[in-house]
């Protein structure tokens, strides 16, 4: 009894169901953009590409600028603004360029900073320095 009036009080979902691949450059495997019923977006393995390709020479705080521009840029496609933005998982090859990516992780978010997790990692695709994960709500 007590728990046919918990699933009738869960609302609608805005999302549907799917299951797709990400786009991008062709060596990064299958990354799901979003998986299943949710109230919120997932972005995966997002990395300083620019035209299908990972600018992996440049310092790790232009390889983030590079990332938020893509990230803002996926989110604007569906409608959405960094402002939707609920947490990131920031991966970082050198812990050492913490702050220097902290700086510019700062200019994209003007009033509430996203939860945020910063991981360091001995290697990331493409020889990049930064890679991002992000959870966006949807309505």
């Amino acid at each position: 009894m007590q728990s046919e009036q918990v699933s009738k009080s869960i609302p609608d979902r805005a999302s549907e169901a799917s299951r797709r691949q990400r786009a991008g450059t062709e060596f990064i495997g299958g990354y799901g953009m979003k998986t299943g019923d949710s109230d919120l977006r997932f972005i995966e393995g997002q990395l300083p590409e620019d035209e299908d390709r990972i600018e992996s020479d440049e310092s790790p705080a232009q390889q983030l600028e590079l990332v938020l521009q893509n990230l803002e840029a996926t989110l604007n496609q569906r409608g959405q603004r960094m402002d939707d933005v609920l947490q990131l998982t920031l991966y970082l090859a050198d812990m050492d360029a913490y702050e220097s990516v902290n700086e510019t992780y700062e200019r994209y978010f003007e009033d509430t900073y996203p939860a945020r997790t910063t991981v360091g990692a001995c290697e990331l695709l493409g020889g990049a320095a930064v890679t991002v994960d992000a959870v966006a709500v949807l309505e």
